[in-house]
């Protein structure tokens, strides 16, 4: 049995990605919506020589390490994580903008919030921009929030995931999912993968939301595929929004299917640890 006891509550890592509890303490029976898409690999290895290059050429140390061996094979060996480290601290980042985004959202729903440590924890990051911004956004779209962090669960294709936000915006319910991005050569926020519309998609097909993650109670998922589907791109300069585009949804919903398939597989697999069995020549 897998434990559940990361965050969000009912979610934990494995080693086939991200999977779903039903209730805090129960078994991860179901892959998270991003583990789903994951499935669809990108070839990141241009980008990895890349980070490794540029690591190794901004090190201060490498003037003095050239014609000394051992130190150049050290300044290697810590260019060779560069692009890991620049993942993890990038997720660490998002995780902070995340954070402070929630607690914005339950402030505005008179629930319990820290909104205080949220922001001190970007600020200790020199990352106040992003609370900026973001609070700008909320306040240019006249954000008026219905839940925030909701957990759903789609029994019928078997996943779950996590939506930032539910809120009514130009009058519309709406699902938003945040994106914390860099900001280009011309200064505007980089734009979101068009991934995000196959998680959206997915998304709106839950079946039940979480109502409380410790006793495991769920009911209906209140919102279907009229809602208005938002990718908010957040950078330190600024904020775009993005509308998942209606006409393309089955399309994405149809490969978000074909990818879950593909875990399942890859699930079923790794529980048989199935692998090549050698054999020896016929008998003559």
């Amino acid at each position: 049995m897998i434990v559940c006891m990361t965050s969000p509550k009912l979610a934990i890592q494995t080693d086939l990605g991200r999977m779903y509890c039903r209730q805090v303490g129960g078994e991860a029976i179901v892959p998270s919506i991003t583990t789903v898409i994951s499935m669809d690999k990108l070839d990141l290895s241009g980008w990895a020589g890349y980070m490794a290059a540029k690591a190794l050429s901004d090190d201060h140390r490498l003037v003095h390490a050239v014609g000394d061996r051992g130190q150049l094979r050290s300044l290697i060996r810590d260019a060779a994580g560069a692009a890991e480290a620049y993942r993890d601290s990038a997720a660490a980042r998002g995780d902070r903008v995340h954070n402070y985004a929630e607690q914005r959202a339950l402030r505005a729903l008179d629930l319990e919030h820290d909104l205080e440590a949220a922001q001190a924890a970007l600020e200790a990051n020199n990352e106040l921009g992003f609370a900026r911004h973001f609070d700008q956004w909320w306040d240019d779209y006249n954000v008026q929030p219905i839940a925030a962090e909701v957990t759903v669960w789609n029994h019928s294709v078997g996943y779950a995931g996590t939506i930032d936000l539910v809120a009514k915006i130009g009058g519309r319910t709406s699902l938003v999912d945040y994106k914390t991005k860099n900001t280009d050569r011309d200064g505007f926020v980089k734009r979101p993968d068009d991934k995000v519309i196959m998680q959206l998609a997915a998304a709106c097909k839950a079946e039940e939301q979480v109502v409380d993650a410790e006793r495991g109670a769920w009911k209906e998922w209140g919102y279907g595929t009229d809602t208005m589907l938002l990718a908010v791109a957040l950078g330190e300069t600024g904020s775009r929004t993005f509308m998942a585009p209606p006409p393309a949804l089955p399309d994405y919903w149809s490969k978000f299917y074909a990818l879950r398939r593909n875990w399942e597989a890859a699930f079923k697999i790794a529980q048989s640890r199935a692998s090549l069995v050698e054999i020896t020549p016929p008998a003559q």
